[in-house]
């Protein structure tokens, strides 16, 4: 009987350090690399040296600007909405984000955009090199809206779509660089 204890104690303690360990490497992420000294940030996809760069054409936010913006504090007088692309099959493609046809900004993979609008209804649009989407968002004064613009890139092609955030977007928001902050 002794025998059958120590078998089930040690499945116990194996089972237990297991699943710790896979809760740790969960929360393990790649750090968020830095701008470029021009102020540009580029995602990194492969190994050196034939890592393959996609960067964005103009200076990202300031790190305090992006910390403002991944506290999720809500305006006041604007309706506030993120777009956040963090995909694993989204790995390439920079694609443009208009609102309503007016502001614009580049996203590159694992970033994300704050968009502090009127309260309303506005259509956000995306476009890269083999096609567009578009949805619509809508909201009030002092609300948050995150909206992921999910996309799958593969050598026969690729595609994008916006979908409603989930509990985990602010996670995915947390883990991504700002690469815009339109007012």
């Amino acid at each position: 009987m002794g025998r059958i204890q120590s078998t089930a104690g040690r499945r116990a303690a194996l089972i237990a350090l297991g699943s710790g360990t896979l809760l740790l490497a969960a929360c393990v992420s790649k750090p968020v690399r830095p701008a470029n000294a021009d102020g540009t940030w580029c995602h990194r996809v492969g190994k050196a040296p034939r890592y393959k760069l996609t960067c964005t054409s103009a200076p990202v936010p300031p790190p305090a600007v992006e910390a403002d913006a991944k506290r999720f504090a809500a305006s006041a007088e604007r309706f506030t909405v993120y777009v956040v692309r963090r995909r694993w099959a989204d790995a390439a493609n920079i694609v443009e984000l208009t609102v309503d046809g007016l502001a614009q900004a580049e996203t590159v993979p694992e970033s994300f955009v704050r968009l502090r609008l009127p309260p309303g209804q506005h259509v956000l649009r995306a476009t890269w090199s083999e096609g567009d989407t578009q949805t619509m968002v809508r909201g009030g004064a002092g609300e948050i809206r995150v909206v992921e613009l999910a996309g799958s890139v593969w050598a026969w092609g690729s595609r994008y779509g916006f979908e409603p955030g989930d509990e985990g977007s602010r996670d995915r928001v947390l883990r991504a660089r700002m690469v815009a902050d339109i007012e």
